[in-house]
């Protein structure tokens, strides 16, 4: 089933729409538009982030890539299995994703990677069609709380039910579970609010349930 990405000019939040223009008009090589899922649409996981980084994704073109957090996941990633291939930090790398697809909850990059709540509602329906369109999806990953959030519109579940917490784990349905992480940012690393070892028990948990 074909899932539904905005288009490249998509001006629907007219704020995020005009820092891409700004964007674009200092680094005229970027990628400065929305950026599409990456990944197997049949996969049984969905990662799902907060937005484009500056400097990764809106760069790249594709989620999680060049910067420190894709740097992170990318690399947890391969040990779990999830990947094929070698991580370049750039699009033309050649990685693939095995059994997944990575996300996020707005796809266009906001100023200091801070979205308003209107933003994340109006891509929320980006999400919504991610969803229906992986037809075998077992489990869900949330990085990070805005995400969370935006899954549980997305599945039109109450949020008071389903809390965020590191290494949160809940049943969606009899076919669906979500888990909740912090992060991969590089200020969550630095910090020590997520450390490596934290990151790949979350994947080691998300393995027994695939």
């Amino acid at each position: 089933m074909m899932i539904t990405q905005p288009n490249t000019n998509c001006s629907k939040c007219s704020r995020l729409y005009s820092f891409r223009l700004k964007n674009a008009e200092k680094y005229i090589d970027w990628h400065n538009a929305p950026v599409s899922s990456f990944g197997d649409t049949d996969g049984q996981l969905l990662i799902v982030g907060l937005a484009p980084g500056l400097r990764g994704a809106n760069k790249t073109g594709r989620p999680f890539t060049g910067d420190w957090a894709g740097d992170l996941l990318y690399a947890t990633l391969a040990k779990y299995g999830f990947t094929s291939g070698k991580y370049g930090a750039t699009a033309e790398d050649g990685l693939k994703l095995l059994n997944c697809r990575i996300t996020n909850a707005v796809r266009c990059v906001p100023p200091e990677n801070k979205p308003t709540g209107e933003e994340i509602k109006t891509c929320n329906k980006f999400l919504i069609k991610e969803l229906e369109g992986m037809r075998k999806l077992k489990v869900i990953l949330t990085l990070g709380g805005i995400a969370h959030s935006a899954i549980l519109s997305a599945l039109d579940k109450r949020k008071s039910e389903y809390k965020f917490v590191h290494n949160g784990s809940y049943r969606l349905n009899k076919h669906l579970q979500l888990v909740s992480s912090y992060h991969c940012s590089r200020y969550n690393t630095n910090t020590g609010r997520l450390t490596q070892e934290m990151f790949e028990t979350i994947f080691e948990s998300i393995k027994t349930k695939l």
